[in-house]
This record gives C-alpha cells, structure tokens and sequence, in this order.
C-alpha cells in the first residue's frame, strides 16, 4: 500500500516519528525519496518562513534552518559525503572503499562538511522571497539525483544498506516520474508572471546538477555505494541553493 511505503520512507530518510504499523515495506523506499525530499524541504519553508515573521535576523534565521536539515535526517546524507570525501583523499582507488568504511572522520570528511553547511546557510540567506519553493526543490532534486546514482551505475558492494535500492530503481526510466513532478513544480514561477522565466529555468537546473554529480562521483569511484548517494544529495542540495541565487 502507497501510505505504507510513505510511512517506511519517512522512517528510512528521516528521523521523524511514524506510526507503529507493524512489517514496512522497506524495499521501494528509494522511489519515493524526491517526494520525502519535498516534504523536508516544505517543512524546512516553514521554519524558515516563521523566523522571519518574527523578525530574527536573515543569517541566523538560515543557520537554524540548514541546523533543522541536519537534524531531521539524522545527519544520514551529510555522513555519506564526509565519508565520500575522506575516500576522495586516498591516492589509490583500490583503498577509497575500505578508509570510507572506516569509523573515523579525517580532515577532507571535516571540510567537506564544512564547505557543505557554508555554502546552504550563505545562499538560503540570500533566497529570502523564494525560499518556500527553492527549499523543497532543493531537497527534491538532491534525492533525485541519487535516484540517478542508483539507476544507472553500479553499487560497489555486495551488502550494505544502499543495496537494496538497487532493485527498486533499475535504470533511468524509474527515475522518470520524480524527474516529472520536480520539473512540473519548478515552473510554477511561471504562474506569477513570464518575466519569471529564467527563475523556473533556475529551478529547472537542479535535474542537470543531480545527475552530474551522480556521473563524477561515479567517475570518480568507478560506481557508487550508500556514503556517495548521500554525497551526491548534499553537495547536490548545496550547489543548487547556490545557482538559485543567481536567478
């Protein structure tokens, strides 16, 4: 049942509370991470939304909010890219996997998440008059782009919590629906006004921006395992917060 998988999407992506509704269905929750992407990024509006109605300084306001963002997933996405970027620092390919298995942050993991967390508090503050779509497509269009990820290369290792994903989307066309649904939403500029053309072109990019970064993560680790699906959300979300300023 389609709320059932909701329930365990949210479970399986979130660290918001759900219902105790016995066995969930676990095995489809990658086809429905965009639409949990959109509702963080909704929730995430709000808050947003709400500091600034009562008056709090912009700066601040954006660093509760991406502070939210952590917290609501857990910090699972962002884990993924401090990982992906400590393996990126290993000169040999052949060792990336077994140090991005590794408890331990390094340096490269500490930075990344840094540059990461930079760059959404400094663009979201800039984003004050469409933070309430930008937000959601944000988050919709980094689970996107790890769609992308799962589909269409292949997943480095036998077990793991990202192996399973692998039967739920098995090429580019299973990504297709979500690809629909963010492409509908960011054109609602366009309901305001044509002179808002190039913001829902701006919006738009996040489709470009999820499956290029898919591809170099991908090129770069010769596939792609859990720890670079989450990087591919985060820096995915950031870069995209970051082009939406320029529209």
């Amino acid at each position: 049942m389609l709320w059932k998988s909701l329930i365990a999407a949210l479970a399986f992506y979130t660290c918001i509370p759900v219902p105790a509704v016995g066995t969930l269905p676990f095995q489809n929750v990658a086809r429905l991470a965009p639409i949990i992407g959109l509702l963080i990024g909704g929730l995430l509006a709000g808050l947003h939304q709400g500091l600034a109605y009562l008056g709090m300084p912009i700066l601040t306001a954006s660093a509760i909010v991406v502070v939210a963002w952590i917290a609501i997933t857990g910090g699972l996405h962002l884990d993924g890219a401090i990982d992906t970027a400590d393996g990126l620092a290993v000169t040999q390919p052949e060792r990336r996997l077994a140090v991005m298995s590794e408890s331990t942050t390094g340096a490269f993991g500490v930075m990344a998440a840094v540059a990461i967390v930079l760059l959404k508090v400094s663009a979201l503050s800039d984003l004050t008059a469409w933070s309430w779509l930008v937000l959601p497509l944000a988050a919709g269009w980094g689970r996107w782009g790890q769609q992308v990820a799962i589909g269409c290369y292949p997943y480095l290792k036998p077990t793991g919590k990202g192996a399973f994903h692998k039967a739920a989307i098995r090429s580019f066309w299973d990504t297709v629906p979500s690809l629909l649904l963010l492409l509908g939403l960011s054109a609602i500029p366009l309901g305001f006004s044509t002179d808002l053309c190039p913001l829902a072109v701006g919006c738009a990019s996040g489709g470009a921006i999820g499956a290029i970064a898919a591809a170099w993560f991908d090129h770069q680790f010769g596939g792609h395992t859990g720890d670079t699906y989450g990087a591919v959300v985060e820096w995915t979300e950031a870069i995209f917060l970051v082009v939406a300023t320029l529209f």
